[in-house]
């Protein structure tokens, strides 16, 4: 059995090239779960029944290559399917790959310059056409052009080129050596989308495309009926691989609403199968659970509760009206002891205490998990006395007596904006109290979460536009390597309007040296040496106060008690297995 032991030397080369290779030896090329089960013959109806899952973040597009929150790549998910993806245990798991490349079987080059993929054959999209190959090349074509803005591009951003070497067979060729070859067509940023769908829309009109709302994939369930912002309908694909799967006939997806209401209708309840991302205070998931109709599935991943400093003015605008650009940097954030001064003024672990409980842990890194690469450098320290001098220092002082600083006439007001969720809400009074009794003036915003996590570039409420001070979200590596997510505070990722605010870096933050360090460790090979590189940009961040971290978050949702055959990993969607979904 392979896995990821804690400081092991087999989890620290897990996440580099020469640890990949050793863990996906021990994945059999028609694996595909630790948990998929076969049809029961004592439940014949399970097939005839509907599985209802509630999303209180309503999902708004289902194109995974255009999607902006986590509820439209879990709605996707249902659809769609990567060439492979890791359980929770980090080990590798082919979906449309026949095997995991390696170096005893040929499938990654030496030189760690290519990888080769074997693709299953006999697949089909739900409209019944065959996949191959070429759909591999076109989503590489869709998601690295431009002019179409994915957002899961920084995934492939160190490839050169993708080929087809004959219908199911697939080379990647990198760039430069890549030690993380498994991030292109994996897990959720990985999804395969079909050429003879999209080649039409493969540039500035990719938003107009038709699929994006109605998806044809090569997953368990088809999409039947879509309206954004509500319900998602899907229908068992009759042309999905595996025998006797799905095990239901339709999926409901129902959207909007919140996470206590969520909690309620499938622990309490029971009229729902599946409540995702239940952001609900412990207390009252705790009471919740004693109903005894459903159960919390908790998984500790990369997921990391933050708030965010924009590093730009967001109320200043360029001739042509952007707001929060690089043309105008922050009036007071600019300044590294105010940021120090905002970090020692957050109280995490009342935060966590009573709001989190088991599903949180007080945090100060960006990089959470795996384990290896939690820097052991970085503390956090609750102080207001120690913020208070910080901002004394530097000449923030309360000079009209309204009882908020300023300095030559700037007064240190902040917008401070999040989604709607109780507990979002809650973090941002107890945040706001701390900042108050220092003499910072606190103006707190709420976002639906449709629109905060919405990808519209039109829509100046979104988290890429970042139009306020701070704004609170979370967020973390959807891979054991950890290399894309830190790409996100380099300078070529800043979210502006030339690349209609798809790029990850919404703070805005720029700094030579950390993209010195990025680039470094991009080609490093030697696993020891790379991790350690990653821990200096984490380090880096935490030392210049680019982002206050708050709490690792698990993974919630509330699972019905009649519902089996869920296996969760931190590593992909909460759907990624929804074919061995059933009931008991």
């Amino acid at each position: 059995m392979c896995i990821f032991n804690k400081f092991s030397r087999g989890q620290i080369f897990a996440q580099s090239l020469l640890g990949i290779l050793l863990l996906t030896a021990c994945s059999s090329p028609n694996s595909q779960s630790s948990t998929t089960s076969t049809p029961s013959a004592s439940n014949p109806t399970a097939a005839s029944d509907t599985l209802k899952l509630l999303y209180w973040q309503a999902p708004t597009i289902l194109n995974p290559h255009l999607a902006q929150g986590n509820k439209d790549f879990e709605a996707s998910r249902i659809t769609y399917e990567p060439l492979a993806s890791f359980d929770k245990d980090g080990k590798v798991v082919p979906f449309l790959a026949a095997e995991i490349p390696s170096l005893e079987n040929g499938g990654v080059a030496k030189d760690g310059k290519s990888v080769t993929w074997k693709l299953k054959q006999g697949v089909k999209w739900s409209d019944g056409k065959p996949f191959t190959a070429a759909d591999v090349v076109f989503t590489y074509q869709f998601v690295s052009n431009p002019a179409v803005g994915a957002t899961t591009a920084a995934n492939y951003q160190a490839v050169k080129s993708v080929e087809a070497l004959n219908d199911y067979t697939v080379k990647i060729n990198f760039q430069e050596p890549n030690p993380a070859w498994s991030l292109p067509f994996i897990s959720s940023n990985g999804s395969i989308i079909p050429r003879h769908i999209f080649e039409k829309y493969n540039g500035s009109n990719a938003r107009e495309a038709p699929a994006n709302l109605l998806p044809v994939g090569t997953g368990p369930y088809k999409v039947v009926d879509f309206k954004p912002g509500d319900t998602v309908v899907y229908e068992a694909n009759s042309f999905f691989r595996e025998a006797n799967k799905p095990f239901f006939k339709r999926v409901e997806l129902k959207g909007g609403g919140d996470a206590t209401s969520a909690a309620r209708a499938v622990l309490q309840t029971g009229d729902v199968d599946f409540a995702w991302n239940l952001q609900v205070e412990a207390p009252i998931l705790k009471q919740l659970e004693a109903a005894g109709k459903g159960r919390l599935d908790i998984v500790f991943g990369s997921y990391l509760e933050r708030i965010s400093i924009n590093q730009t003015d967001p109320n200043k605008q360029t001739k042509d009206g952007e707001r929060s650009s690089i043309e105008f940097p922050h009036p007071f954030f600019k300044d590294l002891k105010v940021r120090q001064a905002f970090n020692y003024a957050i109280d995490r672990d009342t935060i966590n205490q009573q709001l989190y409980g088991q599903t949180g842990r007080a945090v100060t890194n960006i990089v959470v998990a795996p384990d290896i690469y939690n820097s052991t450098n970085t503390k956090y320290e609750f102080d207001l006395k120690k913020a208070a001098a910080l901002l004394d220092e530097v000449g923030w002082k309360d000079t009209n007596g309204n009882g908020i600083r300023d300095k030559n006439g700037v007064e240190l007001k902040v917008l401070f904006q999040t989604s709607v969720n109780p507990v979002r809400q809650k973090t941002q009074e107890i945040i706001k109290q701390s900042l108050t009794s220092i003499g910072v003036g606190v103006e707190l915003k709420s976002i639906d979460s449709s629109i905060f996590f919405s990808s519209d570039p039109a829509n100046p409420d979104t988290l890429a536009h970042f139009h306020a001070d701070l704004q609170m979200f979370s967020g973390g590596n959807s891979n054991p390597d950890p290399g894309t997510y830190l790409k996100a505070w380099t300078c070529n990722e800043i979210s502006q309007k030339k690349n209609n605010w798809s790029k990850p870096n919404t703070s805005r933050y720029c700094n030579p040296e950390y993209d010195k360090l990025w680039l470094q460790s991009n080609t490093e090979l030697d696993p020891q040496k790379r991790r350690q590189l990653f821990i200096q940009m984490n380090d880096l961040l935490i030392k210049e106060q680019a982002v206050i971290p708050l709490i690792s978050r698990a993974n919630v949702n509330g699972v019905s008690n009649r519902l089996t055959g869920i296996d969760s990993t931190p590593w992909d969607d909460r759907t990624w297995n929804i074919k061995d979904w059933q009931l008991k």
